[in-house]
């Protein structure tokens, strides 16, 4: 591979190619950018986090906690992002992490990511290889394999494009009032949920969580994209439990 690009990692998964690469743009001063994709579809990139950061810091900061007493659940890992940033708050205690590629957590395991081991490292986290959406909806199963039933402070996802842009996978409603008030049986009183798109908040999907949760808002996250050299933007979605 040349200095400029390097495929890291390569491999088959029940929904596809997912590639790990590195890019150099020299155009950014030289600076490594990561990417992800899947059948040659660009998923994340890690030049762009802004939105992954701050699905963690909003939806977090939605539980009104500072005591590291929060118990956390990401679904879908990716680049890290929004895991890392979870850790960062003080409102975490623990952390679980659902992700259905196991590549993508060996990526992590192996430091292969910009942001290394970290995830995999720090004591209070833990990686659990599954599929976020039907464990979602089981909720006498719940999310920890290894605590069945247990609930949760929060639970933030980032893994489809927004909630009617989907990557490949059954989603079994869960997009729907009946998904959704099974998944919010994971959460404690009080309890949040938040939800990254890729596009600003809908009116249609803030009424289905209307219908769900408590109170239920959306916030749109802006950042600079240096290649156009113009505003981009993403859309953090909560829904809060108050009793």
């Amino acid at each position: 591979m040349s200095q400029n690009f390097e495929e890291i990692d390569f491999q088959y998964t029940p929904i596809g190619e997912v590639i790990l690469q590195r890019r150099r743009m020299l155009e950014l001063g030289g600076l490594d950018v990561f990417e992800v994709k899947l059948n040659d579809e660009f998923l994340m990139s890690s030049l762009f986090t802004v939105g992954e950061v701050a699905l963690s810091e909003i939806g977090l900061d939605a539980l009104g906690l500072t005591d590291r007493s929060a118990d956390i659940v990401v679904g879908g890992l990716g680049l890290g992002y929004t895991a890392e940033m979870a850790l960062e708050h003080p409102a975490t205690g623990s952390l679980l992490v659902v992700e259905f590629l196991q590549p993508v957590i060996d990526w992590h395991r192996k430091g292969l990511v910009p942001i290394g081991s970290r995830i995999a490292d720090d004591p209070r986290s833990r990686i659990s290889q599954g599929d976020f959406f039907s464990t979602a909806m089981n909720p006498r199963r719940g999310f920890d394999p290894e605590s069945p039933g247990r609930r949760f402070d929060a639970i933030l996802l980032d893994v489809d494009h927004s909630p009617v842009r989907h990557l490949e996978g059954f989603r079994g409603g869960f997009y729907e009032p009946d998904g959704l008030r099974l998944m919010a049986q994971n959460l404690k009183t009080g309890g949040v949920f938040g939800l990254w798109s890729d596009d600003p908040p809908e009116d249609e999907f803030l009424e289905i969580m209307d219908e769900v949760f408590d109170e239920v808002w959306g916030e749109l996250v802006t950042f600079p994209n240096p290649l156009v050299e113009r505003e981009e933007s993403n859309s953090v979605y909560i829904g809060k439990m108050n009793g």
